[in-house]
């Protein structure tokens, strides 16, 4: 059996598994600045921070975009990962996702973190494509911030 069949065999076994809770990010009016910056986003609701205080959500809110774009920063943690190792793999690939939702705002000075749960695993040619289902929780909210599923490719 070779290296990505093995791994296929792991994966596909691990399905509905849920990675621990990243470790709590703090989003900053500076990030959310400096991102407003690089994408040329400086809509109100993000940057003005007095005009946002009387806008709709009572706070300046990091951009959707901002969230999506840190999602590997925030499921980051020490914990030990619920999920097997596999053997063989030469490198993993970003590949993009599904869909994308931002269902609550994410205040500026909000601490947010993410959990994975692996929903599907498939060859496609000499890589496997694992599909997770990302949700990235701020902390004292019942409404995830953003639920996304995120596409990677494992290299073998």
């Amino acid at each position: 059996m070779s290296a990505l069949e093995k791994a296929y065999e792991v994966l596909s076994a691990a399905i509905g598994t849920e990675s621990p809770p990243g470790d709590w990010f703090t989003v900053t009016q500076d990030q959310v600045n400096r991102f407003a910056d690089v994408t040329g986003d400086h809509q109100w609701i993000h940057v003005d921070i007095e005009r946002a205080k009387n806008g709709p959500f009572g706070a300046p809110i990091a951009h959707g975009h901002l969230t999506l774009s840190i999602l590997g920063l925030i499921g980051k943690t020490d914990k030990p990962s619920n999920l097997p190792t596999v053997e063989g793999q030469k490198m993993g690939i970003n590949y993009g996702f599904n869909k994308v939702r931002f269902p609550a705002p994410v205040p500026v000075g909000a601490r947010i973190r993410s959990t994975r749960t692996l929903k599907s695993v498939e060859i496609k040619g000499g890589m496997i494509e694992v599909m997770n289902e990302v949700v990235v929780e701020v902390e004292g909210q019942d409404k995830p911030a953003c639920v996304a599923e995120s596409l990677a490719r494992m290299v073998f």
